[in-house]
């Protein structure tokens, strides 16, 4: 179907065109799933896109040739293009948010597509429409047909893309990272549909992630993308029980493991280097740390919590209880790492909130010292900011672009009173950049030049800051490739263990939850599901739903 071969692209940078895809070959065959995997900046997403001619006229360079059904698309006008994009090959992008168009409903938006390339009657496009959303197993079709997309959840803007990408029955479907924002059953939902499609229709699918593990259940074969280049290519089997190099083997390894748990994540620079510790923390080290732990008072406890919200109603009418939080309580220990997790919309962000206060809690206790913070002073709660910090899922957007990175970590110290004077705050700022693994002439520098996992370390930086005594990490890794991810939880355990920081450990990935938690609460609709030692409930979990959580999680070949 696809034949790509030594394609190099580049972009204009500085009047001269700098490479970002070298001299890459590969092809994807007829009813094939076709896995593509590599970090952010490995050159996958432009590759695909330089198969739908939606590169930058003037700014992008493209060298080598790419046939499909042994034709040259690379000698394609605009035009040429527009009659096969989205009919004969169609793409499911990474980020269906910003994909779908805010102000149009999502019925509109598929229904659009088949305007543009078929001849069916209005009532026709609206049946086929209804159709495709029930082929996706979208729940009540003609809602979400006049829905917009915030009015629906993550998982449900990922079918109305993937309905959009097959409204044509295409012959290639190119899926970008199409689940990495999704929560595990979510993720194993879109796979499961994704391969149903596939066979339905025969078609051929492109699918692009940095995760090797989640490759491993849908793709017939793997290539693996690095700095550009194509470093390795084989069937599935083969790339994961042999392979020959050795970022494929990070790659494979960086993703935590659920048999064992070792002291540290191995990372790319390890295997490249040969530098990689695999010691192992043995169940008698665990063991030893929480008899230590557990013997104090808790640090946090929770008691009876609820926050309950009210939707509008329609006229003259009372809006709907919503219970976010319903009648949550555990325990929570200097030094400890409590895991949260649960499926988009448990209650697992709104249960951070509220222990932060930046949610007023409707009952219940949150005890911190001892201290119920629920009925804390404003200037009380000013204390507490100080010892209670949150790193948030996404460091870009809570980065102040205008303000440089020293000055990002510097101000809130100054706030509370951290440190005598302001030239003690910069040497200790300018130590703490180093020690998350930035440097110091990183501290004049603007959120906008830094990649996602430095900007990461950022937010990490400046959470530290101020020495806080607990800290809740909501979806801190989520949004990282599998190396950077790695690099990020060696980071938080390993200042952990110099600072003896608490973790609140808040994400929808469960091998990271289990790799990083010493307790785990399991969440399902605002309650508790199930709580105790993580290693216990992923062994032995005691209801449905864990069971079903866990089952969700990619474990590769």
């Amino acid at each position: 179907m696809l034949n790509i071969k030594n394609l190099s692209i580049s972009f204009l940078q500085n009047k001269k065109f700098e490479a970002a895809v070298d001299d890459v070959s590969f092809s994807l065959h007829q009813n094939e799933i076709l896995g593509m995997v590599g970090e952010s900046g490995s050159g996958k997403s432009i590759t695909s896109l330089a198969l739908l001619g939606l590169l930058p006229k003037g700014i992008a360079r493209v060298d080598g040739t790419i046939f499909y059904n042994e034709e040259n698309i690379t000698t394609y006008s605009e035009k040429a293009f527009q009659k096969i994009r989205g009919r004969k090959i169609a793409m499911i992008f990474q980020e269906p948010m910003s994909s779908l168009n805010p102000t149009l409903t999502c019925g509109y938006q598929v229904a659009e597509i088949l305007q543009q390339h078929t001849q069916l009657s209005k009532s026709e496009i609206y049946a086929a429409v209804i159709a495709l959303f029930e082929k996706v197993k979208l729940p009540r079709a003609t809602s979400i047909f006049k829905a917009y997309p915030h009015q629906i959840s993550g998982g449900q803007k990922q079918r109305v893309m993937i309905a959009m990408a097959i409204a044509c029955k295409p012959e290639i479907l190119i899926a970008d990272e199409p689940t990495t924002a999704l929560d595990v059953t979510v993720q194993k939902e879109i796979i499961l549909l994704l391969k149903e499609l596939q066979l339905e229709y025969g078609m051929s699918i492109l699918f692009i992630t940095h995760d090797l593990a989640l490759v491993s259940e849908i793709a017939d074969r793997v290539v693996v993308m690095y700095k550009g280049s194509l470093v390795e290519q084989g069937s599935t089997k083969e790339v994961f029980l042999n392979p020959q190099k050795n970022y494929t083997k990070a790659l494979i390894n960086a993703k935590p493991n659920l048999e064992r748990r070792l002291h540290t994540l191995p990372t790319v620079r390890d295997f490249i280097e040969e530098t990689f510790d695999s010691s192992v923390y043995t169940k008698a080290e665990r063991a030893r740390f929480h008899e230590k732990i557990y013997q104090k008072s808790p640090l946090l406890e929770i008691r009876n919590l609820k926050k309950e919200f009210i939707t509008k109603g329609a006229w003259f009418q009372k809006g709907e209880v919503v219970k976010a939080v319903n009648n949550v309580s555990f325990q929570i220990f200097e030094g400890e790492t409590l895991g949260l997790v649960g499926e988009s919309g448990c209650g697992k962000t709104t249960l951070g909130r509220t222990i932060l206060h930046l949610e007023k809690a409707t009952s219940g206790q949150v005890l911190f010292e001892g201290i119920d913070i629920t009925k804390l002073s404003k200037t009380g709660l000013k204390k507490l900011r100080k010892d209670i910090q949150i790193i948030f899922q996404d460091p870009f957007s809570s980065l102040n672009p205008r303000i440089t990175v020293g000055n990002t970590i510097l101000e809130p110290m100054k706030v509370h009173g951290i440190l005598s004077n302001n030239k003690e705050r910069i040497t200790y700022v300018l130590d703490l950049l180093k020690k998350v693994g930035l440097e110091e002439e990183h501290f004049n520098r603007y959120p906008h030049e830094f990649s996602g996992g430095q900007r990461q370390r950022i937010g990490i930086a400046r959470t530290i800051a101020l020495q806080p005594k607990l800290i809740i990490c909501d979806e801190s890794v989520s949004a990282l490739d599998v190396s950077v991810q790695a690099q990020v939880l060696n980071l938080l355990n390993a200042l952990k263990a110099t600072f003896n920081f608490t973790y609140i450990f808040i994400s929808h990935d469960l091998s990271v939850v289990k790799y990083m938690s010493d307790q785990l609460v399991v969440m399902n609709q605002g309650e508790i599901e199930e709580i105790g030692d993580a290693d216990v409930i992923y062994k032995a979990p005691k209801t449905r739903y864990t069971k079903t959580l866990i089952a969700s999680i990619p474990k590769g070949i």
